[in-house]
């Protein structure tokens, strides 16, 4: 009870705290002067003529001889197509547009290295026989992730005016508007904040760590081949279909629906694709007993497991800071300490729930703690107070992902990190989290579910029917004799410890599993 009230308290503080204001909630309403005799009402402006691209190429010039020379490399006027509004002439910052770039920039390098994270902690909380296979496998999925996001990817994520069902589904080949040299594509004309090679570059680090997820939960069985095969279509059709219904302007952003940087568009449906291939792949051998109990299978590495977590946190300061956008201060620094505080409330709760409920404390759920809090707080992380990030999206995912952890394997789905668990279950749970800013908003938290429950059921059905493909048509499944002796032999004819290996083998012919 005593721990009960405390939560109880930290809840009542966080819903009284005030909350900075979320991009999208609407602006302030201001009061409309009234028109007196003292204070007569503007006559209405004739509306400007739309200008055609000659004419406002024209006046870019002339207004570009304006500026004085002082001025000259920290502010430059640049046209832009308005579409049916004609084009228009603005004034930029350079300066500052330079800077956010290079915010993006940086942010896109520290996504990347969580690549790196997710290889740590998938070879260390395996066995040493699979080592090489797991590291092979996330070294190619960022080449494969990037590649397809390049084909055909970034154009069906962000399609602009070229749907083709509106608002659902859109097709294209290439990285739009980028060409080497092309002045409005690298320049504030394509967007105030980055050029269309940095914007293409950090959503394309996005996208390749949906498919990492995946490979997690599928660890020790997996033919290699038919995983790589399924990551091209997860990472270059599914993932750039569900983000484009949100991110590229499609229904769920037309419906209100909020993922700051994507619980459910990257973490939810990773998860959603890593449940359909735990499922259809089976356990591994000797995980769950005849009599249903589960024969705990340790990884063999934990200090790998552990760099692998720290280095995850460290780039989910790009992942969340960067989907800022901008290099705006406040923006970027705010969501930079609620994601931090997210991830220490997950490792705290997730080590007291073991430590309580266990007798001991427990290394592995704690750093799947940690990965529940950050998976927590990035659907919102502009929303709660620091206390909300905390508590809301740091302690509760970190109890989730322990209660989940054992709801699935009591369920016989072998998941050896905790894939599903972390990322579909917790990204779930952070993005309907956004429905508590300063009290329920029962309606956001209906958008929320519908926007959840579509991406997750869509990834999770996708997978479903690909891995069903690839088992008939290629096996999906690794032989029973290739499991006992390890993928990294078999798949690869290769040992990550090669003076180990051959020990550990015989050992595990001897136990027969």
């Amino acid at each position: 009870m005593k721990h009960l009230s405390l939560l109880l308290c930290l809840v009542g503080a966080w819903t009284l705290t005030p909350l900075p204001a979320h991009a999208d909630d609407p602006a302030p309403k201001t009061d409309t002067p009234v028109a007196t005799p003292e204070t007569p009402a503007a006559a209405a402006e004739p509306e400007a003529p739309k200008l055609t691209q000659e004419q406002a190429k024209a006046e870019m010039e002339a207004k570009n001889k304006e500026i004085p020379e002082y001025l000259g490399g920290s502010y430059v006027w640049q046209i832009k197509d308005g579409g049916d509004d004609g084009w228009t002439v603005n004034l930029h910052n350079l300066n500052e547009f330079r800077t956010n770039n290079l915010w993006i920039m940086i942010a896109a390098m520290l996504v990347f290295i969580m690549h790196l994270g997710f290889a740590m902690v998938e070879s260390g909380l395996t066995r040493a026989k699979n080592t090489v296979n797991i590291l092979f496998k996330n070294t190619l999925i960022p080449c494969i992730g990037l590649i397809m996001y390049a084909i055909c990817g970034w154009l069906i994520m962000y399609p602009g005016g070229n749907w083709i069902i509106d608002g659902v589904f859109a097709f294209g080949f290439g990285i739009g508007g980028g060409l080497k040299g092309d002045e409005a594509a690298n320049s504030p004309t394509y967007n105030a904040g980055y050029t269309v090679w940095t914007d293409f570059l950090y959503q394309g680090m996005f996208a390749a760590t949906c498919a990492t997820i995946v490979s997690g939960a599928m660890v020790e069985r997996v033919k290699l081949l038919p995983f790589l095969i399924f990551t091209v279509f997860f990472v270059g059709i599914l993932y750039p279909i569900t983000g484009s219904w949100k991110w590229g302007g499609g229904w769920l952003a037309d419906l209100g629906f909020i993922d700051f940087a994507g619980s459910t568009l990257v973490h939810a449906v990773g998860g959603a694709g890593a449940l359909a291939g735990a499922m259809i792949l089976g356990p591994r051998i000797g995980k769950y007993a005849k009599d249903g109990t589960v024969q705990p299978i340790p990884g063999h590495s934990m200090p790998l497991a552990t760099i692998g977590v720290f280095l995850l946190w460290f780039g989910w300061f790009g992942f969340n800071g960067g989907s800022e956008l901008s290099a705006n201060p406040s923006g970027v620094s705010y969501v930079l300490v609620t994601t931090a505080l997210a991830a220490a409330g997950g490792g705290i709760s997730a080590a007291a729930i073991t430590w309580t409920l266990g007798g001991k404390p427990d290394l592995s759920m704690t750093l799947n703690g940690i990965l529940a809090g950050l998976v927590g707080i990035t659907a919102g992380p502009d929303i709660p107070s620091w206390i909300g990030a905390f508590v809301i999206c740091g302690i509760i995912p970190g109890i989730i992902v322990y209660f989940a952890v054992l709801f699935i394997d009591k369920l016989k789905i072998d998941d050896p990190v905790g894939a599903i668990s972390v990322h579909g279950v917790c990204g779930i749970y952070g993005t309907l989290a956004c429905a508590f800013s300063g009290g329920f908003n029962a309606k956001q938290f209906g958008i929320q579910a519908i926007g959840a429950g579509a991406c997750f059921a869509t990834a999770f059905l996708f997978a479903y029917v690909v891995f069903m493909v690839l088992k008939v048509t290629m096996g999906l499944r690794v032989s029973h004799d290739e499991e006992i002796e390890g993928l990294d032999l078999g798949e690869h004819d290769a040992s990550a410890y090669p003076d180990f290996q051959q020990t550990y083998i015989k050992s595990y012919h001897a136990r027969e599993i």
